[in-house]
């Protein structure tokens, strides 16, 4: 499997593309981390990819997840919200993954490219990854520290 990390990527370089923010998907930035699916010719490891990361889908509302699938003639929102996406700027601002053939891109609140893979990856490893990304360790340990603030009921 082919995979790409891009882990603590910065908008450091406007003229790479791997270091700035996705502008078609701007609605989301600081918002959501959007994990963005191009189907492949029958769609099998698109539709693989969709059933192992829905299957959990309190995971993905945890992280802030919205899941888009690219398909040639449509962007469908298979998880959270969205509105007026246009699939052939993405496409373009994502390097124009080859039609027919599989590929997703994570993309983190900062707006930028954290992952890339040509081939379906697991819930599991995905959150793995996510929740090691700066701003998830601070979601998780502000969190932790609201748990702990609050009064314990009693019984």
């Amino acid at each position: 499997m082919s995979k790409t990390l891009l882990y603590g990527a910065t908008k450091v370089d406007e003229a790479n593309s791997a270091y700035s923010a996705i502008a078609s998907l701007e609605q989301f930035q600081w918002r959501n981390r959007v994990l963005v699916i191009f189907a492949d010719k029958g769609n099998a490891r698109a539709a693989r990819q969709e059933n192992q990361l829905l299957s959990d889908r309190e995971a993905l509302q945890q992280r802030d997840m919205v899941i888009l699938k690219i398909a040639p003639d449509e962007v469908r929102v298979l998880f959270g919200s969205g509105k007026d996406l246009d699939g052939a700027a993405i496409s373009s601002e994502l390097g124009d993954p080859a039609t027919g053939e599989f590929a997703a891109f994570l993309v983190g609140k900062d707006g930028t490219v954290k992952l890339t893979v040509s081939e379906p990856i697991s819930s599991g490893e995905l959150f793995t990854i996510v929740d090691s990304m700066p701003v998830r360790a601070a979601e998780i340990a502000s969190d932790k520290q609201q748990t702990s603030e609050e009064p314990e009921g009693r019984d």
